[in-house]
C-alpha cells in the first residue's frame, strides 16, 4: 500500500462518516459537498481495488511472519476499502448487474454492512492515516 492508498482510505472514510468530520470542523461542509455526486463512483472504484488487495494479501501471505504490522494494516486496509467501496458505490455496482438474484443479495450485503458505516467510516480514516504515518517512517507494506 502506498501514501495514495492511505490518502484514498482516508476520504473514503471521510465521505461515509461525514457528521463525525463536519461535527468537528464545520468548513470541511463544502468540500464534501463536491464530493458526494462522485461518491458512487468512489466507492465502485475502492470496492474493486479492495478486492483487488484482498487477492494481492493472499499472495503474500508467507510475507506474515517478517512484517507483522504491515501485513495486519494491509489486510484491515483492503477490507475497509471494499467494505466503504460497497457501501458507497451499491448504486453504481447494482447499474452493472442485470441479475435481479445478484441484486437482491447485494441489497443484503448492504442492510447488514448500512447500521456500521459510521464505524467504517472512522475506521478508514484512521487506517488511512496509519498508512500515510507507516509510509511516512520509512516502513512497507
Amino acid at each position: 500500500m502506498s501514501y495514495l492508498s492511505g490518502i484514498w482510505l482516508a476520504v473514503l472514510g471521510i465521505m461515509a462518516a461525514p457528521n463525525l468530520v463536519i461535527a468537528k470542523k464545520p468548513e470541511a461542509k463544502e468540500i464534501l459537498d463536491k464530493l458526494v455526486p462522485y461518491q458512487g463512483w468512489f466507492g465502485a472504484v475502492s470496492a474493486v481495488y479492495g478486492v483487488i488487495d484482498i487477492i494481492r494479501f493472499l499472495g503474500r501471505l508467507d510475507w506474515f511472519e517478517y512484517i507483522p504490522i504491515g501485513m495486519i494494516t494491509f489486510i484491515v486496509g483492503a477490507v475497509v476499502t471494499l467494505a466503504l467501496g460497497l457501501l458507497l458505490g451499491i448504486g453504481v455496482i447494482k447499474s452493472f448487474v442485470s441479475s435481479a438474484e445478484a441484486k437482491a443479495k447485494m441489497d443484503e450485503m448492504i442492510a447488514k454492512l448500512a447500521p456500521k458505516q459510521g464505524t467504517l467510516g472512522l475506521l478508514g480514516i484512521i487506517v488511512g492515516l496509519w498508512i500515510i504515518i507507516y509510509r511516512l517512517a520509512g516502513l512497507t507494506l
